[in-house]
Formats: structure tokens, sequence, C-alpha cells
């Protein structure tokens, strides 16, 4: 079948909703083709901050909800996403007439390697709220053909952000960190891009400083900074069983549960732990975590590591980062790869997942894959997403 042209010059929204439930991330993001590679321009990003209601909600659904709740949540989650999209739409100076589509990722509740996934907000109350089509639903079509519908950020790491002559990594810290290995140039075969999650981002953190502080998160590392590192714990813990399973590989809340945090909290008590002390040994094993799945499990020595999400911010845990390749590069020899902020690559870090989706969105247009199989252990490529359309003149 013959695939759409290229749209040079096709603006899309792109919309995402994290694991650390800080927000929803949008992107105003035009596509173009120039060269035969994609371009993407950033118009304009925005950051909706949850309040602390609706973040309660979110969180209360991912472990304990009914029906009716799952029901209210989701169609007030859209409303809350067209939101996001409109505000980023009149920053942008965009009208929906000039928009192609709206991509979202929505809020993933539950998710299952090997059998399902679920991502709620009504992509129909999106549609009706901004005038404009929407593309949501994208994890589902990879795991109907085996794959664990995660990561799927690879592809933009590969087509946006790779090195011009080296291997990168890009690691991102969200409430579960994942990383992408991108072949110098991003390659011209997606399976050697590799990608999976590398385990805990933010969520260990952010959970044990709201049971401590009452604090939503550690705002520039102000209490993990005043803190020691229970070294043993941090060891300990580097033997849960997902960071020895071997990629493709995801994980999410389903694993780093209010119980896991709890039994944190206990663990670092009974060492004699303070709770500074707690923060700071969250961000070590945070820390060490990536360090051990990327001696384990990279199959090339990346010359960088570019890190983004909300543990980009946390420079605390950036410093455990540089610390952990360092003492994995004397004791292997392998050389200590370049951490770097993605901020100061790119553009504001903390509209890359918003514009990763929105390029999803892109080459579903453009009836291209958005998957790659090597990254999330499908049988092959696939086309990404469901599309709802815009009512159109005679029906609206």
């Amino acid at each position: 079948m013959t695939q759409p042209a290229p749209d040079n010059g096709a603006i899309l929204v792109g919309l995402m909703s994290g694991t650390s439930l800080d927000g929803i991330s949008a992107a105003v993001v035009r596509f173009s083709e120039p060269d035969g590679r994609v371009r993407a321009d950033v118009l304009h990003s925005t950051q909706h901050v949850y309040d602390t209601s609706a973040r309660e909600r979110l969180q209360r659904a991912m472990h304990d909800g009914s029906a009716r709740e799952y029901c209210r949540l989701s169609a007030d989650l859209g409303d809350w996403l067209g939101d996001a999209a409109l505000a980023a739409m009149r920053g942008a100076g965009v009208t929906a007439h000039d928009v192609r589509a709206v991509a979202s990722h929505g809020q993933t509740l539950w998710h299952e390697p090997g059998h399902s996934t679920w991502q709620i907000g009504d992509a129909s109350r999106i549609a009706e709220r901004t005038g404009c089509a929407v593309i949501s639903d994208f994890r589902v079509r990879d795991m109907a053909v085996g794959g664990q519908g995660a990561p799927l950020v690879p592809i933009a790491d590969r087509m946006l952000f790779a090195h011009p002559t080296a291997w990168r990594a890009l690691q991102n810290i969200g409430g579960i960190g994942n990383v992408t290995l991108v072949p110098p140039g991003g390659g011209d075969d997606r399976d050697i891009v590799h990608g999976f999650d590398t385990g805990p981002g933010v969520v260990i953190i952010d959970g044990v400083t709201q049971r401590l502080f009452g604090l939503p998160f550690d705002r520039d590392a102000a209490i993990a900074g005043s803190g020691r590192i229970l070294e043993q714990i941090v060891l300990e813990l580097l033997e849960l069983p997902y960071l020895r399973e071997a990629p493709p590989k995801s994980t999410g809340r389903e694993l780093f549960t209010p119980a896991f945090i709890d039994a944190f909290i206990a663990r670092c008590t009974a060492a004699g732990g303070a709770p500074a002390d707690i923060v700071a040994t969250a961000c070590a094993f945070t820390a060490a975590s990536i360090g051990d799945q990327y001696m384990r499990f990279l199959t090339e020595a990346p010359a960088d590591v570019v890190l983004s999400g909300g543990g980009a911010r946390n420079p605390f845990l950036v410093r455990c980062i540089e610390g952990a390749f360092m003492w994995h590069g004397e004791r292997s020899g392998r050389p200590v790869p370049a951490v770097r902020l993605f901020d100061d690559l790119f553009f504001d870090a903390e509209a890359k997942e918003a514009v990763a989706f929105a390029l999803l969105g892109y080459l579903h247009l453009t009836g291209r894959a958005g998957n790659v199989p090597s990254a999330t252990g499908a049988r092959a490529p696939r086309v990404l997403g469901a599309l709802t359309p815009v009512a159109s003149s005679l029906t609206s």
C-alpha cells in the first residue's frame, strides 16, 4: 500500500502525562522533511500542573478504584488534556484550523508487559474541546504484536536527538527511568536502536519525600543534599529481580507501589537513617540502578548521556549519576560518558516527551511505524495510535 506523502509544515500538538504525576506537558510542533529527514521545530510548550486533588485522584486510581471513578477520571482527564492543548496552541499563536492533530499519550493507570496496558484521557473530549482530530492509545498496537508497549520514545531519540558522530544514551528520569542508546547520526536501521526502562526515576525519591516531609518533591535537592547515603541499602536493592531481567523490558508504578515506598523507608530507618538520609539514599539507588543497567545491558559505550525529565532538575541525583558512571568506569576500564542536560542541547526538557508523542502522531498521519521492535520486543513495526476525527462542518 502506498504511504501518504510527508506533510512538510504539518503542525501537531503533543500531550504527555507521565508516571511522576506532576502534570501535563503540551508542545506545539511543526514537522517538516526538507532533506528527507524529519525535523521538529517546537513552536511553544507549556506545563499544566496538577493540583493536589487531581494528583491524589490519579494516585488512588492506580492502586484502588471503582468502575465509576475510573470512568469519571478518564472523562475529567480528557478535559484537562484538552485545556492543556488549547493553552499551548494559544501560546504558539495557532488555531484548530492550523493543527493537523493532537497526539495524546493520556495517563497510564496500569501497564502489564506481556499482556495489556491502559491509558485514560477521553480522546473524544479532547477533540470536542480543541476542535482538532486526536490520535491516542499508542501503546496497545505494539502489545498486540508481541511488544511491551514501552518504551515508545526511542523513535524520537533516533530521529531527532542523535549525536552526529558518536553513540549517545538519552536517559529520561520521570517517575520511571528509561534509556535509549542511539547510533551516530541516528543510524539507518531501526533495529540497532536499543531502549528499555532502567528502573525507578523519581518515583521512590518523590514517594519518600511526600511521606516524610509532606512535600510533593525535593526542590533543588535541599533535603537530599543534607543527608548521607546508606550505601549498604543501595547495594541490597541492586539485587531487585527487575534489574536482573534482560531487555526488552518495561516497568512502572505497578512495581514501585506505596507498599514498596513504605518498605524502603522501614529498611532505611532500621539501618539508622534519618529522614534526610532516606531521601539521599533514594537518589543514590536511582543513580546506581541507571549505572548498573548501562553496564549490564548497553551494547555500546556512549560518548555522552543526555538527561531529561524531572530527575534531571535534581542536582544531587545528577551528581550521583555522574558518580555511578565514574565508579563503573574505574572498575571496568570502559570510557566514562559525559553527563549532559537535554535543556543545554535542544529545548526545554519538560517538553521532550510531549514532542515525542507529537512525532508519533505525525508518523501515524504519514503511515509510518512508530515503534522500535528492538526496544519493545514487538515482532514487527507498526503504525501506532487510534484516530478520533474532528467533527465535519456538516455534523458539528
